[in-house]
């Protein structure tokens, strides 16, 4: 989970992106690149090309700093960028057949089991309801952070996380029976 403090952008972070200026971006990598590349994977699910996202939204933030209005918002701002440019990505590359080779599994499942059965039942819904459920969870942002970052309504999040997590328990619980009837 993120910690707290990273709505509290230093002024001097902020100022320094408002003027475009290069050498900001190393502090920003520092303090929001591992979120920004987790939200970035959850919705693509590609490592490379999250790490690309990450590049992207910084690249956008230097470029259109002046657009930044409060200090306050940086973590935010940053995380909307990305979830535009991780949507972007997903569907301009959702024309392209991903081939996934599938290692063989033990008889037995553990706790990485259950996390990979976890990831699959996201990586399961649309790309809009993923991210909803990505930027709630993962990245602890509020249902109205959420709406805002993806430019609906609260009504729709809530809709969103309401439908994915139903998706998702009854995928889970599916899963538990299958594990359960070939250990039986």
């Amino acid at each position: 989970m993120p910690p707290t403090n990273w709505g509290e952008a230093p002024e001097m972070t902020v100022e320094a992106l408002r003027r475009h200026r290069p050498e900001v971006l190393d502090d920003l990598l520092d303090r929001f690149g591992r979120e920004i590349q987790g939200v970035a994977y959850l919705i693509l699910r590609d490592r490379a090309a999250a790490e690309d996202v990450v590049v992207d939204t910084l690249l956008t933030a230097l470029d259109r700093g002046d657009q930044l209005r409060d200090d306050r918002a940086l973590r935010p701002w940053l995380l909307r960028i990305a979830t535009n440019k991780a949507l972007g990505a997903r569907r301009s590359s959702s024309r392209v057949v991903q081939l996934h080779v599938v290692p063989d599994r033990p008889a037995r499942f553990t706790d990485e089991d259950e996390r990979l059965t976890l990831l699959s039942c996201v990586d399961r819904l649309a790309p809009r309801m993923r991210a909803a459920v990505v930027l709630r969870y993962y990245a602890d942002m509020s249902v109205r952070d959420v709406a805002e970052t993806l430019g609906t309504s609260e009504n729709t999040v809530k809709t969103q996380l309401r439908e994915s997590l139903e998706h998702m328990r009854t995928a889970l619980a599916e899963g538990g029976a299958t594990r359960e009837a070939s250990h039986g």
